[in-house]
């Protein structure tokens, strides 16, 4: 028997036999473990419509068919999963989250109703950083979608959701030193499609819901480039439009409008833009804005971008960076910064998010290595495996293709140690699959980009790398698509998985 497990988990024992639910079935909660009781019971119903009644303390005596929820002492995300006569989940509270995630998985319709299968699973993550990241810049999505997103991320055991809330087409969110930002910046997007921002009460309830599924809101304000919104709001603050090669062919192949100082900018070219790197007025509003954001923001960790700034000069660029790392710093933030901040002296500390190719080009395993020299670590991040925008074929209808064309085994069969040469494996913090939104606008697009891809990233982030094998993950991915059909979640299902229905 073949368990739908993704991703799989460190230890698994053979089924011996089966446990049923029915509806005498309780959950039972030890050691004030009511979080994960909730948990487990909305997963149990949604999965089967039996919702097992929560025993708290006084419960009668423990009975075959009950489902025991023990808080533990021991900390971190590492849990342990036994079904025989009773089910047992044991944890912290993250780790009973992610117990319930896998139990969701395991729960089986033989048609004679509903069971779970007799197993021992000892489990805990390879990586501590296990990212999605959602572009809300260029196409805005509501909060009610986000929370769609942190749904569907958490149950494959991701616990960082990295909100990338500025670009050149949009501000994202309410800055009250700062009010142009939203008043002007926010309206548009790409192409016709609306703008919108979040209130800081909108912000909060994000992060508030984020955590609840164990998941810590990583926020991104991209500098010194993709900064033309800014400009739209404070136009003292930031340089006229530098125009490349790539931009200027990109807007005639699709027929985008260039970027025009003072407009909006509805197109989806890159590396045009910049604040202004030495006024100090560009400093009083970053301290402004990044202030804020940090009293927002109760996770360790500020994005501060540092990507495709393709207009500045290089020396302007490492300035920018070792000063806006250094501020984010004495906010009391990690800073985090895409790769070609390495080039930089970087803040002691601050970890790269690296975007290039799983074979390096240039500079960039340099730039990736140097902050590890610098006491940091590296999110990896390869655009031609983890990118979840990219086009599944050459005739998909959403993505874009220029970092490559990813099926679902090109997602699977990566090794982020393996990547940058020399960069000890103790310096990879962890992995994160980014969502760019140039090509989509609902919910049903974002399932059609990211399922079965980010099942593949989860197993990536979490699963010993000596267990990972495409024909196992392929059978065992396959088991989930009934799982994600019962939760509502739509997607894209590659021909060549045999996809359960029950």
């Amino acid at each position: 028997m073949v368990l739908p497990l993704v991703p799989l988990p460190v230890s698994v024992t053979e089924p011996t036999g089966m446990l049923s639910l029915t509806a005498a079935t309780r959950i039972i909660v030890e050691n004030d473990a009511d979080a994960a009781a909730s948990v487990l019971a909305d997963v149990i119903a949604e999965r089967t419509g039996l919702r097992p009644a929560v025993a708290g303390p006084g419960h009668d005596a423990i009975r075959p068919g009950d489902i025991v929820v023990r808080r533990t002492a021991r900390q971190g995300e590492q849990y342990t999963l036994h079904v025989g006569d009773t089910a047992r989940l044991e944890g912290a509270d993250a780790g009973l989250f992610y117990a319930a995630q896998t139990l969701r998985q395991l729960l089986t319709d033989d048609r004679e109703g509903w069971a779970l299968p007799h197993v021992d699973i000892e489990d805990s993550p390879r990586f501590s950083y296990r990212g999605v990241m959602l572009d809300v810049a260029r196409t805005f999505f509501d909060v009610d979608t986000v929370k769609a997103f942190i749904d569907r991320a958490s149950s494959l055991k991701f616990n960082r959701l990295h909100l990338h809330l500025t670009d050149d087409q949009g501000w994202r969110l309410q800055i009250d030193s700062r009010p142009l930002l939203t008043e002007r910046g926010s309206t548009t997007a790409v192409a016709a499609r609306p703008g919108g921002f979040y209130s800081k009460d909108d912000f909060r309830e994000i992060v508030r819901y984020a955590a609840s599924r164990h998941m810590v809101v990583v926020p991104e304000i991209d500098l010194p480039g993709h900064t033309h919104a800014i400009g739209l709001a404070y136009p003292e603050l930031v340089e006229a439009p530098v125009m490349n090669d790539g931009l200027l062919a990109q807007a005639k192949e699709l027929g985008e409008a260039l970027p025009a100082a003072g407009e909006p900018y509805r197109g989806t070219g890159v590396g045009h833009s910049s604040v202004k790197i030495h006024g100090d007025a560009t400093w009083d509003f970053l301290r402004d804005v990044l202030t804020e954001l940090a009293e927002l923001t109760p996770g360790p960790f500020l994005h501060v971008g540092g990507d495709e700034c393709l207009g500045t000069a290089q020396a302007d660029f490492d300035v920018f960076i070792e000063r806006v790392t250094a501020l984010t710093t004495e906010l009391g933030k990690t800073p985090i910064a895409w790769h070609e901040a390495g080039s930089a002296q970087v803040a002691e500390g601050t970890i790269g998010q690296y975007w290039g190719s799983t074979t390096p080009a240039g500079e960039h395993a340099d730039h990736a290595r140097r902050f590890a020299e610098h006491g940091g670590s590296v999110i990896m991040s390869p655009s031609n495996t983890a990118y979840l925008d990219m086009k599944y074929d050459a005739e998909f209808p959403l993505g874009l293709d220029w970092a490559a064309l990813i099926d679902l085994q090109t997602a699977y069969e990566w090794e982020p140690t393996a990547i940058v040469d020399a960069l000890p494996a103790q310096a990879i913090l962890g992995v994160e699959s980014p969502l760019w939104a140039e090509t989509i606008e609902t919910l049903d697009d974002i399932d059609q980009l990211i399922f079965p891809r980010v099942a593949a990233i989860a197993e990536v982030a979490w699963s010993p790398a000596a267990t990972r094998e495409w024909t196992s993950f392929r059978e065992r991915v396959g088991g989930l698509g009934a799982v994600w059909d019962a939760a509502g979640w739509a997607g894209h299902r590659p021909s060549e998985i045999a996809w359960s229905t029950r």
